[in-house]
């Protein structure tokens, strides 16, 4: 895999922050995607009193949803945690979990934001610049932004608002479960988005992508 190296990983908000502004012009919210057949989901988990940052990636074939590969990575925590600026967090250790894979996977679940960010550059679009390919933000709750009610029923979705935007959309994958937030991470709409997290959800509330991801992360 082909990582681009954008930046040097900053240690604190004050750092980071311009980087931020300087990325989120770049994020695509279109579609540019080509065939998928493999989706990865990615996942942060930590140890050693946040020490040490443990990223999961698990690669499933599409659309069987069958594990295929996957790779954990650690290395040192070196960014507090900061609500916002989460993946100069966890990015570092997923790029190093991304790398160690033998196939490129065609599109990323991230376990985050993508564009449902208050600079509209959560893990999901980070992520995706900076490795190319199409990604998604699925997210377990919600950083910004306020919606309607979601009906309870299986892929019913209102849009995420933030600042008179469409900056997601809350989806019940399940019934009688919480939603998800999703956005565009890079390279994927949101029409698009929605379509492929319900296709890689199968009986829980969480994608198949996720589970296999967040069970590595976890330990």
């Amino acid at each position: 895999m082909n990582i681009i190296d954008r930046h040097d990983w900053p240690l604190t908000v004050e750092q980071a922050l311009p980087i931020q502004q300087a990325l989120r012009g770049e994020v695509i919210t279109e579609d540019q995607l080509g065939t998928v057949q493999y989706v990865a989901g990615v996942d942060v988990g930590f140890e050693a009193n946040g020490s040490v940052t443990r990223a999961a990636v698990a690669v499933l074939s599409f659309p069987d949803l069958q594990l295929h590969e996957q790779a954990i990575a650690r290395r040192p925590t070196t960014f507090p945690y900061v609500p916002g600026f989460l993946s100069f967090r966890e990015v570092p250790a997923v790029l190093d979990a991304l790398i160690q894979l033998r196939r490129t996977p065609d599109l990323l679940l991230c376990d985050g934001q993508g564009v449902a960010h208050p600079r509209r550059l959560g893990i999901a679009c980070h992520l995706g610049l900076l490795t190319g390919l199409p990604s998604i933000g699925v997210a377990k709750s919600r950083l910004v932004g306020t919606h309607a009610e979601v009906e309870d029923q299986r892929g019913a979705w209102v849009p995420l608002y933030h600042r008179n935007e469409t900056i997601g959309a809350v989806l019940r994958t399940r019934p009688r479960t919480k939603p998800l937030y999703i956005s565009s991470g890079h390279r994927v709409s949101l029409p698009t988005a929605i379509e492929y997290v319900m296709h890689c959800t199968t009986k829980y509330r969480l994608p198949e992508t996720t589970r296999h991801a967040h069970k590595l992360a976890s330990g």
